[in-house]
């Protein structure tokens, strides 16, 4: 039996995309199953992996389920710790674990108000000022780990960090948010970034559009 991760809508699901970042891009040997946001609820569809029911999900070679993000990613780093999920360096893996843990329980507003869709995006839309306090909380915490690694990635090479804040760079993209140019910059990169672009390709076909992920706000070109 090999590590087995559930995951969910390719286009809607920015908690997957953080896990399936991860195995894409280390080449990690799990294999990945998806289920689809039509029909039955998501709880409905996993109903042999309790006790969360959610995705994404990490099911272990020994039965064992993970069922946060967070804690999915740290056991992909416990599973394959010569993979490099986290930084090497003690003050570089401090300032990553630090910026996925306030990325895995902030940002509510940001969330909320754009919905992860990497099918379409927008422009001259005002996010209001819980998503504009969001967005000044980003500009910080990118700006400080991005002044001390030199970029284009926060804690030097792509870790575990910078695939928790994609979904992020997704939405300001895609919702044409105002952010400095240092942070335009890092979404820069991972737009760029070629496990990002093939998850997104893929994500374009991979299912209808659910009109729950669509809003009414003027629609552009993707960014790039």
């Amino acid at each position: 039996m090999t590590h087995r991760l559930i995951l969910g809508d390719r286009a809607y699901s920015s908690w997957s995309l953080r896990a399936a970042l991860l195995v894409d891009r280390f080449d990690l040997p799990v294999e990945t199953d998806f289920i689809s946001f039509l029909g039955k609820s998501v709880a409905e569809q996993l109903t042999d992996t309790p006790p969360a029911r959610t995705v994404p999900t990490l099911v272990l070679d020994d039965g064992s389920v993970v069922w946060d993000s967070l804690a999915v990613a740290e056991t992909l780093a416990d599973l394959f710790p010569d993979a490099g999920l986290w930084p090497a360096g003690i003050s570089e893996r401090a300032t990553a674990r630090a910026l996925a843990s306030e990325m895995h329980s902030g940002f509510a507003a940001l969330r909320t108000m754009c919905p992860m869709n990497l099918r379409v995006a927008y422009r001259d839309w005002d996010p209001g000022l819980e998503v504009a306090e969001d967005l000044r909380r980003i500009d910080v915490i990118w700006d400080h780990a991005l002044t001390r690694s030199g970029g284009p990635w926060l804690c030097g090479d792509y870790s575990i960090a910078d695939a928790f804040f994609a979904p992020v760079a997704a939405r300001i993209a895609g919702y044409g948010l105002s952010i400095s140019d240092s942070a335009s910059s890092y979404v820069a990169a991972h737009l760029a970034e070629p496990t990002f672009r093939a998850w997104r390709a893929k994500s374009l076909t991979d299912g209808p559009d659910l009109p729950q992920y669509v809003r009414d706000y003027p629609q552009t070109d993707w960014p790039g």
